[in-house]
């Protein structure tokens, strides 16, 4: 992780560790932003994203790595907003997922209509984006 201050660096830490959901924003072709709400998960160093292998994001990502990710427990005031960016690298063909993000989503699998096998099959590039900078409050 970034040299942080204490406190704020604390805080960033466990909303990686408890929130579902961040919003993963690419750069398309055209310099178009495309930003989606998606699963992941904190390894302590990489913030890590499964994706199909014929999304926007991964063809994004070949040709920009650089991206930003959006925590979303922000309140209705804008209090608590925490922007990563980063470099994203893609492992296409993956065949694995860690238990960090099995144990944090399975609870979710049976209304995305998605077993573990297909989820593994489906996603299977791994996308690793290694923070860069991190700005919030």
């Amino acid at each position: 992780m970034l040299d942080l201050k204490a406190d704020f660096a604390s805080r960033v830490k466990q909303r990686l560790q408890e929130e579902d959901i961040i919003w993963f924003t690419t750069v398309n072709a055209r310099g178009i932003p495309n930003s989606n709400p998606v699963w992941f998960y904190w390894d302590g160093e990489f913030i890590i994203v499964f994706s199909q292998p014929d999304s926007h994001r991964v063809r994004n990502i070949r040709r920009n790595p650089s991206v930003s990710l959006h925590l979303q427990g922000v309140d209705g005031l804008g209090n608590h907003v925490i922007v990563i960016n980063g470099e994203a690298s893609l492992r296409p063909g993956n065949d694995t997922i860690p238990q960090g993000y099995w144990d944090k989503y399975v609870k979710f699998l049976p209304g995305s209509n998605l077993t573990a096998d297909e989820m593994l099959r489906d996603y299977s590039v791994e996308i690793r984006v290694k923070p860069s900078r991190v700005r919030g409050e």
